[in-house]
């Protein structure tokens, strides 16, 4: 019991909100650090075929999640960079429980990653989806702020998330200023057919290669 009251507890306790939260701006901004780092990693990776900056980004994605998970968010590096960073913003408060889930789902990717990656020393397709789906979990959730293991929370647990990013767990209309009429969907999809047609047409005149402008 004195082991159980000196553990850190998972998410803080804020006044208004009945169940432990997390500042959903500062996961933000942590997702948005350590998808840079991985999509760097497998830049690299794939472009020179060079896996020594992926094993190491894969090792402190790794230790990262599992500080988070096995003793506190509040040891995160990543959170506490994501913290200094947005320090002078509103917090915006989120459900501890379904960011811990979608956090273990993240540290399992990233130990068979690991394993297979820096234990095993090899690369595969398996290796290759993996990091594929980190870097959509990590980018929907710092450029969208939607956390996918979340939504995965609600299906296992059958249970409603709760204090979701923009409360999207909680039923109810969507503003005015949220709306999307059939013309602003036409201007989306008239704008791609000029886009593909534009690759078409420009396809040779852009493949020319650029002359230096100071050049003699």
């Amino acid at each position: 019991m004195e082991y159980a009251r000196k553990r850190p507890r998972f998410g803080e306790r804020v006044d208004g909100y009945d169940i432990p939260v997390l500042n959903e701006r500062e996961i933000r901004a942590a997702s948005g650090i350590l998808f840079v780092m991985m999509f760097v990693a497998i830049l690299v990776a794939v472009l020179k075929h060079d896996f020594l900056l992926l094993k190491y980004a894969v090792t402190i994605f790794l230790a990262d999640i599992l500080i988070r998970i096995l003793v506190s968010p509040r040891f995160s590096p990543s959170l506490i960079t994501g913290r200094l960073i947005v320090r002078n913003q509103m917090p915006e408060y989120v459900g501890a429980a379904q960011k811990k889930f979608a956090w273990i789902i993240g540290a399992f990717l990233a130990s068979v990653m690991f394993a297979l990656q820096v234990v095993v020393n090899s690369y595969s397709p398996i290796t290759g989806l993996i990091c594929l789906v980190c870097l959509v979990f990590l980018f929907c959730e710092t450029a969208f702020g939607i956390c996918i293991g979340c939504k995965v929370y609600s299906l296992v647990y059958r249970e409603r998330a709760r204090h979701c990013p923009g409360e999207v767990c909680d039923a109810g209309a969507r503003h005015a200023i949220q709306k999307t009429s059939k013309l602003q969907f036409a201007v989306v999809l008239g704008f791609l057919v000029c886009a593909t047609a534009a690759v078409v047409v420009l396809h040779d005149a852009y493949r020319v290669a650029p002359r230096e402008l100071f050049g003699g």
